[in-house]
């Protein structure tokens, strides 16, 4: 007789909801569900009473406390994975209160002592070593080109007739250290109006929660002559089939989850410039992706390069079951 089959793994992908950070936690749930049976739960929370203001260490993480989501309460899962500030309390205590059953992964750098976690999977910008760390390049996505294909399909009426070459913008916001004011943001969409119109092309606009909605109207008002699609933000988003569509990417400088959405495709992908201070971490960020060969500065045109496609999310999942494995 043959060993019983082993049932599939309980995942639980745990954030406040923002859509960029249950990104994460999502990708890197689906990209071990790839690899392995798994049951994959979402978990959305939000804290009571102001708590989700306080230092990870001084909220006690109390599942009545909570304010939204799913019961974080017993039969734990076998995998926790969890992105965003919102989620320490709870990831800091999970083995705890699984008695050690629950393997613990964290995305982003937690800023918090690195022992409660079985793994902390950290943008390599952000420079965290320890032995529980595994840093990749960006942040874990939910992109293969499957989905990329599946998503494409459902535009395809829409997107096929459109000229070419077809240039995909995805547009961020204001951040602790990059803002995108009325004047900056028209000041772009006139760049990229004549970037499209000199090579004949079409656009394909999407804008991100975090967009200014006054920095939007400017953009819409400077692109909506030229032949394409702007997503108005009603009905079903077209971020990632316009993704699937373009010949070429132009990004704000901003986010590192727009950005290695883009270059998980393998299309170039061209960084636009934001107002504000910015940081290092996104220097380094954008040095790096551009020694890869991924991207580069917008320059007004639209140079065709190609380099493999981002596959992060993969290799941390990967790395996750090996570790996973080895605590058994």
């Amino acid at each position: 007789m043959g060993r019983a089959a082993k049932p599939p793994l309980t995942i639980w992908a745990v954030s406040d909801g923002r859509a960029g950070i249950e990104a994460q936690a999502l990708g890197l749930a689906q990209a071990v569900a790839r690899l392995r049976p798994a049951e994959i739960t979402v978990r959305r929370i939000g804290w009571r009473w102001g708590l989700g203001r306080l230092p990870t260490r001084l909220n006690p993480g109390l599942p009545w406390t909570l304010a939204a989501g799913g019961p974080i309460a017993p039969p734990w899962p076998d995998l926790w994975i969890a992105a965003g500030r919102a989620t320490l309390p709870l990831s800091v205590r999970m083995r705890a209160r699984s008695c050690g059953r629950t393997f613990v992964v964290q995305t982003q750098h937690p800023r918090v002592p690195l022992t409660p976690f079985d793994l902390v999977v950290p943008p390599t910008h952000d420079d965290l070593v320890g032995a529980n760390v595994f840093p990749i390049l960006g942040a874990p996505n939910r992109l293969t080109p499957e989905r990329l294909a599946e998503e494409l399909a459902r535009w395809q009426d829409r997107i096929s007739t459109l000229p070419r070459p077809r240039v995909a913008v995805i547009v961020g916001g204001r951040s602790s250290a990059f803002d995108l004011p009325v004047a900056h943001a028209a000041a772009l969409a006139d760049r990229i109006a004549a970037a499209v119109e000199r090579a004949g092309g079409s656009l394909l606009l999407s804008f991100t929660r975090r967009t200014p909605e006054p920095a939007r109207q400017a953009m819409r008002d400077a692109l909506s002559g030229l032949p394409g699609i702007i997503w108005d933000d009603r009905g079903e988003n077209p971020y990632f089939a316009f993704l699937a569509a373009a010949d070429a990417i132009l990004i704000t400088e901003d986010s590192t989850n727009l950005a290695t959405d883009a270059a998980a495709t393998g299309k170039p992908v061209h960084v636009l410039p934001m107002a504000g201070r910015g940081s290092d971490k996104f220097r380094k960020f954008h040095e790096e992706l551009a020694r890869r060969g991924i991207a580069r500065p917008f320059a007004g045109d639209f140079p065709t390069w190609r380099y493999p496609p981002l596959a992060e999310t993969d290799r941390a999942a990967a790395e996750l079951l090996r570790r996973f494995d080895a605590r058994e």
